[in-house]
């Protein structure tokens, strides 16, 4: 088997894992964290309603940030979604790391949050 389909099978398990004990709803939105190569993007869902409540990515930061490294990007995020989430009355979320280990960006987009006075 090609290494890079068992790979994607592999990231596609952890997913479905994560994913199978995580809901979110209006009162308590899910935090899901996607990155690339270059960016990380987060997000609150509230699953009822397959809606989006707030996002926010790496792509926002001013061009004075965009100097610092990808990790401390992401814990930026992780405080911009908190300040945003906080404007809509959100205090509390479910943290979705996808299938994405919880470390480094994804770590970060969280203690980021946290800091911002997200209860996750």
């Amino acid at each position: 088997m090609n290494s890079r389909k068992l790979l994607n099978r592999k990231r596609a398990r952890r997913s479905v894992r994560a994913r199978a004990r995580i809901l979110g709803s209006a009162s308590r939105p899910r935090l899901a964290v996607s990155r690339s190569n270059s960016f990380i993007y987060a997000q609150l869902i509230d699953d009822e309603k397959s809606h989006t409540l707030v996002h926010a990515s790496s792509r926002e930061l001013k061009a004075a940030d965009k100097k610092m490294t990808k990790t401390e990007a992401a814990r930026q995020v992780g405080e911009l979604l908190a300040k945003r989430a906080g404007e809509k009355g959100i205090k509390e979320a479910v943290f979705d790391r996808r299938s994405y280990k919880y470390h480094g960006r994804v770590r970060a987009v969280g203690e980021g949050a946290r800091s911002g006075k997200l209860k996750i």
